[in-house]
């Protein structure tokens, strides 16, 4: 495909304007609590946004309408899990985390909220927890930028390996130099590009086609089961869809949001916006699904996810295109630079400074969080090198490894005093292992989201665990009762 010069302007308009953003955050930042948390300064609207961004990698402008265009509203299933998963999220743990993670010693990273909320001197809470989230991530960032380099490599005739650099490094520039405000920024205007692309372009296809009731006639006449939500869905298969709900309990590139809000009297403003921003992107990608079944009925898509890519491109001139193809690589964007993020400081918090160098200064640890960018970033980009590769594979488990293994640990800590250590090490394991095991094995009851096994053993493991041993340690329960009372301030 030739290079459209308009569109790749206005792509490298926003890319450039990316890096500004992170220029300034930059300026911003001077110690590892800025770079990680911004200061735990965020307002409700970055909060919300910069989360939602975090979250709704291409799958939402890619993936999501490509299964649609697949297979109709029977897909619906997915979106209506992660709308109920999110909603819970913010309403049940967000005011909660916040609160406790600044209770337990100021924690600025799960792990390190991990170590403090059950007092654990031993350090493997930490370091089991930073494993996890150090090759989850790694696998996860890879796939991210795969995708980002096969959008440049289709839209704009670019050689995939230099796509696959070209992407990552804008992404690691602003990461790299600006951390979690630079994340959060960028994630809030990625945030409202994604919402409004996914509201013009649905928006403007079925005006194409003559309005919404005509739309609906038209993929009518085409087949009837595309209207169906439970055209192939099955018992296994919706209750796997809707399971998918559960993982945000314990993604820690989304919870770590709730960390950065400035004051918990800002999370139902930002869950407000959160989830209406939510609902009308995930309708927004439903209806490019649908209206994508009845404008190329006449000459299927080979590859179905690139449909929201076709309609940018036949309805709308270069320029426009340019900017609503930057929504896409928004999404992956904004995926990524959370989970470097993550990561880096899951090496600089909770491997360099917690265990190799204690006295280590502010400004030495924030130094290692960005090499650590740098460092995990090329690693995900070698194992991207090939665009065939498996590791694409570990895109459907890894959400799952992190909401089995983080999720019921992050519930049970925020609620129920009597949790202990062992418990929380217990979950992590069987959390982590069920996810990994289950998805091995196919047929029968193994055809089930391996997500939804591996969160009920989880937590099933915490509670035996934490039952079967002594009660916490009195400063331990001390701090859990400081932390209800912050919460009824």
């Amino acid at each position: 495909m030739d290079i459209n010069l308009p569109t790749l302007v206005s792509i490298i308009i926003y890319l450039v304007g990316m890096l500004l953003i992170g220029f300034i955050a930059a300026r911003k930042t001077s110690n590892l609590t800025d770079y990680v948390l911004g200061g735990r300064r965020l307002g409700a609207g970055v909060a919300a946004l910069s989360a939602g961004a975090s979250d709704m990698s291409s799958w939402l402008m890619l993936g999501l309408p490509g299964a649609v265009y697949l297979g109709g509203l029977g897909e619906i299933w997915l979106p209506i899990g992660l709308a109920i998963g999110a909603y819970l999220n913010w309403q049940f743990i967000a005011k909660r985390f916040r609160v406790y993670t600044e209770v337990a010693n100021d924690s600025i990273t799960v792990p390190d909220y991990f170590e403090n909320r059950f007092h654990d001197s031993s350090k493997i809470l930490r370091v089991v927890s930073a494993i996890v989230i150090l090759v989850f991530f790694t696998f996860y960032t890879s796939s991210s930028l795969v995708g980002g380099a096969i959008l440049l490599e289709n839209s704009f005739g670019m050689n995939y390996i230099v796509a696959l650099w070209v992407g990552a490094a804008v992404i690691v520039s602003y990461t790299f130099f600006g951390g979690f405000l630079a994340a959060s920024w960028t994630d809030f205007i990625q945030g409202i590009l994604m919402f409004l692309a996914l509201i013009i372009i649905p928006g403007a296809a079925i005006y194409e086609l003559g309005g919404w009731n005509a739309t609906v006639e038209q993929i009518s006449s085409i087949d009837p089961s595309y209207l169906n939500v439970y055209t192939g869905a099955s018992t296994i298969g919706v209750i796997s869809l809707l399971a998918w709900g559960l993982g945000y309990f314990g993604q820690p590139h989304i919870i770590v949001r709730f960390m950065g809000i400035k004051s918990t009297k800002e999370i139902p403003k930002a869950r407000l916006i959160g989830m209406v921003w939510m609902i009308l992107s995930l309708f927004g990608a439903l209806f490019v699904g649908l209206a994508g079944i009845a404008y190329f009925a006449d000459s299927p898509l080979e590859n179905s996810e690139t449909v929201f890519i076709m309609f940018s491109q036949v309805l709308f001139n270069p320029v426009v295109s340019g900017f609503l193809l930057a929504a896409i690589l928004s999404a992956i964007m904004s995926t990524v630079d959370s989970q470097l993020l993550v990561s880096s400081s899951a090496l600089a918090q909770d491997f360099y400074k917690s265990i190799f160098r204690r006295d280590a200064s502010k400004k030495e640890e924030m130094i290692v969080g960005r090499i650590a960018v740098l460092g995990i970033a090329v690693v995900a980009i070698l194992l991207g090198y090939d665009p065939d590769s498996k590791v694409l594979e570990l895109v459907s488990y890894a959400w799952a490894g992190f909401g089995a293994a983080f999720g019921p640990v992050i519930i049970l800590s925020l609620y129920w005093k009597r949790m202990t250590r062992n418990g929380a090490l217990a979950g992590i394991i069987v959390g982590a292992l069920t996810v990994i095991i289950w998805a091995s094995i196919s047929g029968g009851i193994f055809d089930l989201y391996e997500l939804a096994p591996g969160f009920l053993f989880a937590w099933i493991a915490i509670v035996v665990v934490s039952l079967l041993g002594n009660a916490p340690v009195a400063k331990v329960q001390e701090q859990f009762e400081v932390y209800k009372t912050k919460l009824e301030d």
